[in-house]
């Protein structure tokens, strides 16, 4: 029976997922599913953290600044995911006060132009979706 973990989101994820695979003798890694590293990607934090992340070093309270909405402890744990995934590289400076920083690494940067072409999308059609779901409501009686 695998053991379960849960992402930033509260969903439960596998402990598997990039980790030594117990039952096996040979001590294995087992993969990732691809739902697994849809969710992690396309997390609600997660694309906003890649795509500042994808331009250079980031700082945490920058980070607070441009992912709007999100909450400290929701970015620090999104950011600790994305770090665990391999997606991020956090830098510690020995400075006072300590200096932390947080890079996209390069798989992180592979991804980068699907990300901007999603938001991109997003962002050119979500007056048009707005309008498709306010025309829904109205036609299925939506309670607001």
């Amino acid at each position: 029976m695998s053991q379960r973990n849960s992402d930033a989101t509260g969903r439960p994820t596998s402990r598997a997922c990039g980790a030594a695979d117990g039952s096996s003798a040979s001590g294995r890694v087992e993969a990732c599913t691809v739902r697994e590293v849809l969710d992690r990607v396309g997390g609600k934090w997660s694309i906003g953290i890649l795509v500042a992340a994808s331009q250079g070093p980031v700082r945490f309270t920058e980070l607070e600044r441009c992912v709007e909405g999100i909450s400290r402890r929701m970015l620090t744990l999104t950011l600790r995911n994305l770090e665990r995934d391999g997606l991020l590289h956090r830098e510690v400076h020995p400075t006072v006060p300590l200096k932390v920083e947080y890079t996209a690494t390069p798989i992180a940067l592979e991804l980068y132009e699907s990300l901007v072409a999603l938001t991109g999308w997003a962002e050119r059609h979500r007056g048009a979706i707005a309008d498709a779901r306010a025309t829904y409501d109205r036609a299925h009686g939506a309670a607001d």
